[in-house]
């Protein structure tokens, strides 16, 4: 498979119909653009035509991509832009959002496209999670539900919830340690392990 790094790198498999390594490169980002434009739209199927329209002006415009050094940078920019100027649309917030999103560094795009990479992963293997204790972890960690809430909607005890969760925690602990491409020392990864695994 082409490694995608330049903006040249697009152009270049654009330009020879290569549809299959395009396919791959979108299916690569897309669920991590997805997680950064949901952050600001607070809206899934908003946020999935934001990152679709962002790809497919890149299919249709190569052209603007002949200065890119970094697709990575530039994508995650495009969205983070799509998606205040949609948030500036709806809501007319300040405009000094624009700027703010314009001045990510490097190193602030690397650290967002790991996060949202592990976020990835880490939902992946919610997933694997047993039914009753997934639906308890995810009604806990995503809906902010307190575990006489859950206990009282799932008609369980709360002693049960306590187990379930203790039960997540103890998985997806070990399958995120488990995984050899993950840098457990990064603050992305310290970041998921405080927001999701403690």
């Amino acid at each position: 498979m082409v490694n995608i790094i330049t903006g040249q790198d697009l152009i270049d498999i654009i330009q020879e119909s290569q549809v299959k390594a395009f396919t791959h490169f979108y299916t690569l980002f897309f669920q991590k653009l997805l997680l950064e434009s949901d952050k600001y739209v607070k809206d899934v199927s908003v946020a999935e035509e934001l990152v679709q329209d962002v790809f497919l002006k890149v299919w249709e415009n190569p052209e603007s991509l002949e200065d890119v050094r970094s697709v990575k940078s530039y994508l995650y920019r495009s969205v983070i832009n799509a998606s205040i100027n949609y948030i500036n649309r709806q809501k007319n917030i300040e405009q000094h959002h624009q700027k703010i999103a314009a001045d990510y560094s490097e190193e602030y795009l690397m650290e967002l496209d790991e996060e949202n990479r592990l976020v990835v992963l880490l939902r992946i293997e919610i997933e694997k999670l047993p039914p009753q204790c997934k639906k308890v972890f995810k009604l806990n960690r995503f809906e902010k539900l307190k575990y006489r809430e859950i206990a009282d909607l799932l008609g369980i005890s709360e002693r049960t919830v306590e187990n379930h969760i203790a039960n997540a925690l103890k998985i997806l602990r070990e399958a995120l340690l488990d995984k050899k491409n993950v840098d457990k020392e990064s603050k992305p990864f310290q970041k998921i392990i405080t927001l999701y695994l403690y």
